[in-house]
């Protein structure tokens, strides 16, 4: 019986860009409109801990290599399809062998607190930025997705304190970087004074993480970023993971943010036995600077309507 969900997407597919075509092999790959495009769409069960499970097959992924294509990834009461620009992946699954039965073992993490991909054995990478249909109307070549500029350190550290603030989080950020802090590129949040108490064993190291979210009025600390804007992406996941080994908080969240050419960097230096021994190659996400700009975005239009 086919599933209503994946079977509402493909409706949509044609609703919005009119040709649709199911190709030859795959029940899961379709080409979209006259440019070539591909979909490849996936669905999975959100599951008691919060992840969908999802079998990549190498030969469907083949049929993306060459072509402008998004992985589709769905599940039951998505408000928006999650639409991955496969490019962005191809290099770290040319690394990859499948697993027996031919599939890429990924999973889906969708979160409050910013949703993730995880490749199995090679680490987490956030998608919050590609829910919607401007990547697809983009590469369809139906409208354009809003230009992302080209990001400063500062401006990153700002976008991602202000929507630690749209979500209800207290904001740490290191006291020499306020005067910094870049209000062109968001609304003005006020960054808490004091840091947490509680860490005093390891603050030497967390006083200068770049950007912490704390949960409201509480010493209790959720998420961890580091821009890694020209330093070296290896040396933001040592502060990790020394704060990973002293604090063992299994719910404290680490992620590296950088620019998408550093992506496949972050993979190799992350499947280091050391992290993976440690247990941090579970727990980082990469985060992309476009990532992080489209997601302040959508949380801002979604403000907006809001009070309309």
């Amino acid at each position: 019986m086919p599933n209503p969900i994946r079977t509402r997407f493909v409706e949509d597919l044609k609703s919005r860009f009119g040709v649709v075509r199911k190709l030859e092999g795959s029940e899961s790959l379709y080409e979209v409109g006259s440019s070539g495009a591909r979909v490849y769409i996936r669905y999975s069960r959100v599951h008691n801990n919060k992840r969908g499970f999802y079998g990549l097959r190498h030969r469907d992924l083949q049929d993306l290599e060459g072509h402008p294509s998004v992985v589709c990834f769905l599940w039951d009461k998505q408000q928006e399809p999650l639409l991955v620009p496969f490019a962005e992946y191809e290099d770290l699954f040319h690394t990859l062998s499948p697993a027996s039965d031919g599939q890429f073992k990924v999973m889906v993490y969708p979160q409050d607190e910013g949703t993730q991909l995880y490749i199995n054995n090679v680490g987490r990478f956030s998608v919050e930025g590609h829910f919607g249909w401007d990547n697809l109307s983009a590469i369809v070549g139906s409208s354009r997705v809003t230009t992302i500029p080209d990001l400063s350190h500062s401006q990153v550290q700002t976008l991602l304190g202000a929507i630690g603030c749209a979500k209800g989080f207290d904001i740490w950020i290191p006291p020499n970087n306020h005067s910094t802090l870049d209000w062109t590129v968001a609304n003005q949040f006020k960054c808490r004074g004091k840091f947490p108490s509680g860490l005093e064993a390891v603050a030497a190291v967390a006083q200068e993480i770049d950007v912490m979210w704390i949960k409201k009025g509480s010493n209790d600390p959720q998420s961890l970023f580091e821009v890694e804007h020209s330093t070296p992406i290896y040396s933001g996941l040592l502060r990790f993971n020394d704060l990973h080994l002293i604090t063992r908080n299994p719910k404290l969240r680490f992620s590296i943010v950088a620019n998408d050419a550093r992506r496949s960097v972050f993979a190799r230096q992350l499947g280091r036995p050391t992290f993976q021994t440690s247990g941090l190659m579970e727990l980082c996400t990469f985060f992309e600077y476009g990532d992080v700009f489209a997601w302040h975005k959508r949380i801002m239009e979604e403000k907006e309507r809001a009070h309309q």
